[in-house]
C-alpha cells in the first residue's frame, strides 16, 4: 500500500488542504481571475478551466488519484480569511521513489512568500513518506518567477531538457530541479 501525505498542512499564514469537490467554484473563480497570466505558462489554463462545470469534472478525478496514491492536489488558502491563494500538487509521474512538485499562485498572492513556503512544506512532507527519496520541480527556463522557488529551497539544478512547447511563453527548455541536491 502506498503511503499517503497528510490532507492538511498548516503553514502559519496559509493552509494547504486536500482538494475537495465543494472547492470547484472557488477554483474556477481563481482560475478565471488569473487566466491571462496562467495561460502563458500552463497548458491546462484555458477558458473552460475557469468554469465551475469543468472544475466539477476535474476535481473528482483529482480526489480519485489521491485515493489511488498517484497524485496529491492541495489548495493553498489564506489562514485568516480562507481566500484561495493557488494550487499545489505532488505527482508520482517521474519514476520510482520520487515525486514531482508543481504549483501556481493567484496574482494577488504573489510576492508574500506563499509559494516558497508551501513548496518547502510539501518538499518536507514528500521526503517524509517512506517510499520517496527525491522531489523534483520542473519549470521552463523562461519562467523566472517559478525557478526562484527551487533555488530558494536549496534544490539543485540537475539538468535542462529540450521539451515540446505547450504554452505561449515557454522556451521549449525545461529545468529539472532536484531535492535533496
Amino acid at each position: 500500500m502506498v503511503e499517503l501525505p497528510p490532507e492538511r498542512i498548516d503553514g502559519g499564514d496559509f493552509v494547504l488542504r486536500r482538494t475537495r469537490l465543494e472547492d470547484a467554484q472557488m477554483i474556477a473563480d481563481t482560475v478565471a481571475a488569473n487566466l491571462g497570466r496562467l495561460s502563458v505558462w500552463l497548458i491546462w489554463a484555458v477558458p473552460a478551466a475557469a468554469t465551475v462545470e469543468e472544475q466539477r469534472k476535474r476535481v473528482p478525478k483529482a480526489v480519485a488519484r489521491w485515493d489511488e496514491g498517484t497524485s496529491f492536489q492541495y489548495l493553498a488558502l489564506h489562514a485568516a480569511t480562507g481566500a484561495h491563494l493557488g494550487n499545489f500538487g505532488l505527482e508520482r509521474r517521474i519514476g520510482p521513489r520520487a515525486l514531482e512538485l508543481g504549483y501556481w499562485l493567484a496574482e494577488d498572492a504573489t510576492g508574500y512568500g506563499y509559494a516558497t513556503a508551501a513548496a518547502g512544506a510539501l518538499t518536507e512532507v514528500a521526503l517524509g513518506l517512506s517510499d520517496v527519496d527525491r522531489v523534483e520541480i520542473h519549470c521552463d527556463v523562461a519562467n523566472l518567477r517559478s525557478l526562484q522557488i527551487p533555488r530558494r529551497l536549496g534544490y539543485r539544478l540537475d539538468r535542462i531538457e529540450e521539451d515540446e512547447l505547450h504554452a505561449p511563453a515557454e522556451s521549449g527548455r525545461s529545468m529539472i530541479w532536484v531535492y535533496p541536491g
